[in-house]
Protein backbone atom coordinates (compact mmCIF):
# COMPACT_ATOMS: atom_id res chain seq x y z
CA UNK A 1 0.00 0.00 0.00
CA UNK A 2 1.35 3.41 -0.98
CA UNK A 3 1.26 5.77 2.00
CA UNK A 4 0.05 8.92 0.23
CA UNK A 5 -3.69 9.40 0.62
CA UNK A 6 -5.16 10.70 -2.63
CA UNK A 7 -8.46 12.42 -3.31
CA UNK A 8 -10.00 12.34 -6.78
CA UNK A 9 -12.65 14.77 -7.99
CA UNK A 10 -14.39 14.32 -11.34
CA UNK A 11 -15.48 10.80 -12.25
CA UNK A 12 -16.19 11.22 -15.93
CA UNK A 13 -15.04 9.20 -18.91
CA UNK A 14 -11.37 9.88 -18.16
CA UNK A 15 -11.55 10.23 -14.40
CA UNK A 16 -12.93 6.78 -13.59
CA UNK A 17 -10.13 4.74 -15.22
CA UNK A 18 -7.50 7.12 -13.85
CA UNK A 19 -8.90 6.69 -10.34
CA UNK A 20 -9.05 2.92 -10.84
CA UNK A 21 -5.37 2.84 -11.78
CA UNK A 22 -4.51 4.59 -8.52
CA UNK A 23 -6.44 1.97 -6.55
CA UNK A 24 -4.70 -0.78 -8.52
CA UNK A 25 -1.35 0.78 -7.60
CA UNK A 26 -2.17 0.49 -3.90
CA UNK A 27 -3.11 4.05 -3.07
CA UNK A 28 -5.82 4.75 -0.52
CA UNK A 29 -8.33 6.71 -2.56
CA UNK A 30 -11.07 9.14 -1.51
CA UNK A 31 -13.47 10.32 -4.22
CA UNK A 32 -16.02 13.06 -4.77
CA UNK A 33 -18.36 13.60 -7.70
CA UNK A 34 -21.51 15.69 -8.05
CA UNK A 35 -23.29 12.54 -9.27
CA UNK A 36 -22.45 10.08 -6.50
CA UNK A 37 -23.67 7.04 -8.45
CA UNK A 38 -20.63 7.31 -10.73
CA UNK A 39 -18.45 6.34 -7.79
CA UNK A 40 -20.19 3.01 -7.15
CA UNK A 41 -17.69 0.82 -9.03
CA UNK A 42 -14.73 2.55 -7.41
CA UNK A 43 -16.29 2.18 -3.97
CA UNK A 44 -16.67 -1.54 -4.66
CA UNK A 45 -12.91 -1.56 -5.35
CA UNK A 46 -12.11 0.10 -2.02
CA UNK A 47 -12.44 3.85 -2.63
CA UNK A 48 -14.23 5.96 -0.02
CA UNK A 49 -16.83 8.49 -1.11
CA UNK A 50 -16.70 11.90 0.60
CA UNK A 51 -19.61 14.34 0.51
CA UNK A 52 -17.78 17.61 -0.27
CA UNK A 53 -14.44 18.70 -1.73
CA UNK A 54 -13.58 20.42 1.55
CA UNK A 55 -14.12 17.22 3.54
CA UNK A 56 -12.15 15.30 0.92
CA UNK A 57 -9.05 17.43 1.38
CA UNK A 58 -9.19 16.91 5.14
CA UNK A 59 -8.60 13.20 4.49
CA UNK A 60 -5.86 13.57 1.87
CA UNK A 61 -2.43 14.98 1.19
CA UNK A 62 -2.98 15.17 -2.57
CA UNK A 63 -6.18 15.88 -4.50
CA UNK A 64 -6.53 15.38 -8.26
CA UNK A 65 -9.13 17.25 -10.30
CA UNK A 66 -10.45 15.97 -13.63
CA UNK A 67 -13.33 18.34 -14.29
CA UNK A 68 -14.97 20.00 -17.26
CA UNK A 69 -13.70 23.56 -17.41
CA UNK A 70 -12.67 26.78 -15.64
CA UNK A 71 -16.07 27.18 -13.96
CA UNK A 72 -15.97 23.68 -12.50
CA UNK A 73 -12.40 24.24 -11.33
CA UNK A 74 -13.39 27.43 -9.51
CA UNK A 75 -16.43 25.73 -7.94
CA UNK A 76 -14.42 22.77 -6.66
CA UNK A 77 -11.63 24.89 -5.23
CA UNK A 78 -13.24 28.19 -4.30
CA UNK A 79 -16.93 27.30 -3.93
CA UNK A 80 -19.03 27.10 -0.80
CA UNK A 81 -17.67 23.66 0.11
CA UNK A 82 -14.49 24.01 -1.91
CA UNK A 83 -11.00 22.74 -1.25
CA UNK A 84 -9.85 26.19 -0.16
CA UNK A 85 -11.72 25.76 3.13
CA UNK A 86 -9.52 22.80 4.14
CA UNK A 87 -6.31 23.89 2.44
CA UNK A 88 -3.30 23.93 4.73
CA UNK A 89 0.48 23.73 4.65
CA UNK A 90 1.85 21.07 2.32
CA UNK A 91 -1.41 20.01 0.66
CA UNK A 92 -1.06 19.53 -3.10
CA UNK A 93 -3.89 20.14 -5.56
CA UNK A 94 -3.29 18.73 -9.06
CA UNK A 95 -5.63 19.93 -11.79
CA UNK A 96 -5.42 17.47 -14.69
CA UNK A 97 -8.34 19.08 -16.52
CA UNK A 98 -7.93 21.08 -19.72
CA UNK A 99 -8.46 24.62 -18.47
CA UNK A 100 -7.02 28.07 -19.06
CA UNK A 101 -3.64 29.21 -17.74
CA UNK A 102 -5.52 32.14 -16.20
CA UNK A 103 -7.68 29.99 -13.90
CA UNK A 104 -4.60 28.04 -12.82
CA UNK A 105 -2.78 31.22 -11.84
CA UNK A 106 -5.86 32.42 -9.95
CA UNK A 107 -6.28 29.14 -8.05
CA UNK A 108 -2.55 28.94 -7.30
CA UNK A 109 -2.66 32.40 -5.72
CA UNK A 110 -5.61 31.41 -3.50
CA UNK A 111 -4.03 28.16 -2.36
CA UNK A 112 -0.65 29.78 -1.75
CA UNK A 113 -2.29 31.91 0.94
CA UNK A 114 -2.92 28.63 2.80
CA UNK A 115 0.61 27.34 2.07
CA UNK A 116 -0.86 24.70 -0.24
CA UNK A 117 0.47 23.90 -3.70
CA UNK A 118 -1.33 23.92 -7.05
CA UNK A 119 -0.03 22.05 -10.09
CA UNK A 120 -1.64 22.31 -13.50
CA UNK A 121 -1.09 18.95 -15.17
CA UNK A 122 -3.39 18.36 -18.15
CA UNK A 123 -3.04 15.16 -20.14
CA UNK A 124 -2.67 14.19 -23.76
CA UNK A 125 -4.46 10.97 -24.59
CA UNK A 126 -7.96 9.62 -24.62
CA UNK A 127 -9.96 6.86 -22.95
CA UNK A 128 -7.70 4.03 -24.14
CA UNK A 129 -4.61 5.74 -22.71
CA UNK A 130 -6.43 6.55 -19.46
CA UNK A 131 -7.30 2.87 -19.04
CA UNK A 132 -3.77 1.73 -19.91
CA UNK A 133 -2.09 4.35 -17.70
CA UNK A 134 -0.20 5.63 -20.73
CA UNK A 135 -1.25 9.29 -20.74
CA UNK A 136 1.26 12.06 -21.49
CA UNK A 137 1.25 14.58 -18.63
CA UNK A 138 2.50 18.17 -18.94
CA UNK A 139 2.83 20.08 -15.69
CA UNK A 140 3.31 23.62 -14.50
CA UNK A 141 4.13 24.63 -10.95
CA UNK A 142 6.55 24.25 -8.08
CA UNK A 143 9.37 21.80 -8.88
CA UNK A 144 9.53 20.32 -5.37
CA UNK A 145 5.77 19.65 -5.39
CA UNK A 146 6.05 18.13 -8.86
CA UNK A 147 8.81 15.75 -7.76
CA UNK A 148 6.74 14.73 -4.73
CA UNK A 149 3.75 13.69 -6.86
CA UNK A 150 5.71 12.27 -9.79
CA UNK A 151 5.20 8.68 -8.55
CA UNK A 152 1.45 9.35 -8.91
CA UNK A 153 1.97 10.64 -12.45
CA UNK A 154 4.00 7.50 -13.20
CA UNK A 155 0.90 5.42 -12.43
CA UNK A 156 -1.33 7.51 -14.68
CA UNK A 157 0.99 8.13 -17.62
CA UNK A 158 3.96 6.97 -19.64
CA UNK A 159 5.56 10.42 -19.52
CA UNK A 160 5.30 13.39 -17.19
CA UNK A 161 7.29 16.58 -17.64
CA UNK A 162 7.37 19.81 -15.72
CA UNK A 163 7.38 22.34 -18.54
CA UNK A 164 7.44 25.56 -16.52
CA UNK A 165 5.70 27.64 -13.89
CA UNK A 166 1.98 27.74 -13.13
CA UNK A 167 -0.08 27.72 -16.33
CA UNK A 168 2.70 26.24 -18.47
CA UNK A 169 1.08 22.82 -18.50
CA UNK A 170 -2.19 24.37 -19.64
CA UNK A 171 -0.42 26.29 -22.40
CA UNK A 172 1.36 23.15 -23.62
CA UNK A 173 -1.96 21.26 -23.71
CA UNK A 174 -3.62 24.05 -25.69
CA UNK A 175 -0.74 23.99 -28.17
CA UNK A 176 -1.10 20.23 -28.60
CA UNK A 177 -4.86 20.43 -29.03
CA UNK A 178 -4.45 23.22 -31.56
CA UNK A 179 -2.28 20.84 -33.60
CA UNK A 180 -4.89 18.11 -33.03
CA UNK A 181 -7.53 20.34 -34.61
CA UNK A 182 -5.30 20.81 -37.66
CA UNK A 183 -4.93 17.06 -38.08
CA UNK A 184 -8.68 16.46 -37.82
CA UNK A 185 -9.61 19.30 -40.14
CA UNK A 186 -6.86 18.39 -42.61
CA UNK A 187 -7.82 14.73 -42.77
CA UNK A 188 -11.47 15.63 -43.27
CA UNK A 189 -10.64 18.04 -46.08
CA UNK A 190 -8.27 15.60 -47.80
CA UNK A 191 -10.89 12.84 -47.78
CA UNK A 192 -13.54 15.22 -49.07
CA UNK A 193 -11.35 16.54 -51.89
CA UNK A 194 -10.24 13.05 -52.97
CA UNK A 195 -13.81 11.75 -52.94
CA UNK A 196 -14.88 14.57 -55.27
CA UNK A 197 -12.09 13.49 -57.63
CA UNK A 198 -13.43 9.94 -57.70
CA UNK A 199 -10.82 8.43 -55.38
CA UNK A 200 -12.02 5.67 -53.10
CA UNK A 201 -11.73 6.71 -49.44
CA UNK A 202 -10.43 3.34 -48.31
CA UNK A 203 -7.65 3.46 -50.88
CA UNK A 204 -6.77 7.06 -49.99
CA UNK A 205 -6.47 6.13 -46.33
CA UNK A 206 -4.25 3.17 -47.18
CA UNK A 207 -1.97 5.54 -49.08
CA UNK A 208 -1.89 8.04 -46.20
CA UNK A 209 -1.21 5.39 -43.57
CA UNK A 210 1.73 4.00 -45.55
CA UNK A 211 3.24 7.42 -46.24
CA UNK A 212 5.28 9.79 -44.10
CA UNK A 213 1.95 11.29 -42.99
CA UNK A 214 0.76 8.07 -41.40
CA UNK A 215 0.25 8.11 -37.62
CA UNK A 216 -2.03 6.63 -34.99
CA UNK A 217 -4.46 9.55 -35.16
CA UNK A 218 -4.80 9.32 -38.95
CA UNK A 219 -5.40 5.57 -38.73
CA UNK A 220 -8.02 5.72 -36.00
CA UNK A 221 -9.90 8.75 -37.34
CA UNK A 222 -9.60 7.58 -40.93
CA UNK A 223 -11.27 4.32 -39.93
CA UNK A 224 -13.97 6.33 -38.15
CA UNK A 225 -14.68 8.30 -41.33
CA UNK A 226 -14.73 5.12 -43.39
CA UNK A 227 -17.19 3.44 -41.03
CA UNK A 228 -19.15 6.65 -40.41
CA UNK A 229 -18.64 6.04 -36.69
CA UNK A 230 -18.72 9.40 -34.97
CA UNK A 231 -19.34 8.22 -31.40
CA UNK A 232 -17.37 10.59 -29.19
CA UNK A 233 -13.95 9.55 -27.98
CA UNK A 234 -12.93 13.19 -27.83
CA UNK A 235 -16.06 15.26 -28.35
CA UNK A 236 -16.04 18.02 -30.94
CA UNK A 237 -17.36 20.48 -28.36
CA UNK A 238 -14.14 20.05 -26.38
CA UNK A 239 -11.85 21.02 -29.25
CA UNK A 240 -14.05 24.07 -29.89
CA UNK A 241 -13.64 24.99 -26.20
CA UNK A 242 -9.88 24.43 -26.25
CA UNK A 243 -9.35 26.52 -29.37
CA UNK A 244 -11.35 29.27 -27.70
CA UNK A 245 -9.10 29.06 -24.63
CA UNK A 246 -6.00 29.21 -26.85
CA UNK A 247 -7.33 32.28 -28.67
CA UNK A 248 -8.00 33.95 -25.34
CA UNK A 249 -4.31 33.41 -24.53
CA UNK A 250 -3.23 35.10 -27.77
CA UNK A 251 -3.30 32.37 -30.42
CA UNK A 252 -3.85 34.22 -33.70
CA UNK A 253 -2.61 32.48 -36.81
CA UNK A 254 -4.18 31.57 -40.17
CA UNK A 255 -4.62 27.84 -39.50
CA UNK A 256 -5.73 28.32 -35.90
CA UNK A 257 -8.27 30.96 -36.81
CA UNK A 258 -9.69 28.80 -39.60
CA UNK A 259 -9.86 25.73 -37.35
CA UNK A 260 -11.57 27.69 -34.59
CA UNK A 261 -14.23 29.00 -36.97
CA UNK A 262 -14.78 25.54 -38.44
CA UNK A 263 -15.22 23.73 -35.14
CA UNK A 264 -17.16 26.55 -33.51
CA UNK A 265 -19.60 26.61 -36.41
CA UNK A 266 -20.04 22.84 -36.20
CA UNK A 267 -20.40 22.72 -32.42
CA UNK A 268 -24.14 23.28 -32.12
CA UNK A 269 -24.97 20.45 -34.48
CA UNK A 270 -22.09 18.06 -33.88
CA UNK A 271 -20.74 19.01 -30.46
CA UNK A 272 -21.58 15.69 -28.78
CA UNK A 273 -20.03 13.65 -31.60
CA UNK A 274 -16.34 12.89 -32.05
CA UNK A 275 -13.88 15.52 -33.24
CA UNK A 276 -13.65 13.81 -36.64
CA UNK A 277 -17.36 14.43 -37.21
CA UNK A 278 -16.05 17.66 -38.72
CA UNK A 279 -15.81 15.50 -41.87
CA UNK A 280 -19.56 15.99 -42.22
CA UNK A 281 -19.02 19.71 -42.74
CA UNK A 282 -16.36 19.77 -45.47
Amino acid sequence: MNNTKIGFIGLGKMGIPMAQNLINAGYELFVYNRSAIKADDLIAEGAKFIDTPSDLLQECEVVILMVADDTATNDVINGEHGLIHSASAGKIIINMSTVSPAISKEMKALLSEKDSFYIDAPVSGSLKQAIEGSLVIMAGGDKTAFEKVKPIFDVLGKLSLQVGEIGAGNSAKLAINTLLSFHAQGLAEAVSFAKKQGIDTKELLELINNSALGNVFMKIKGDAILQENYNAVFALKHIAKDLGLAKAEGLNSPLANAAYESFKNAEQELGEEDIIAIAKKV
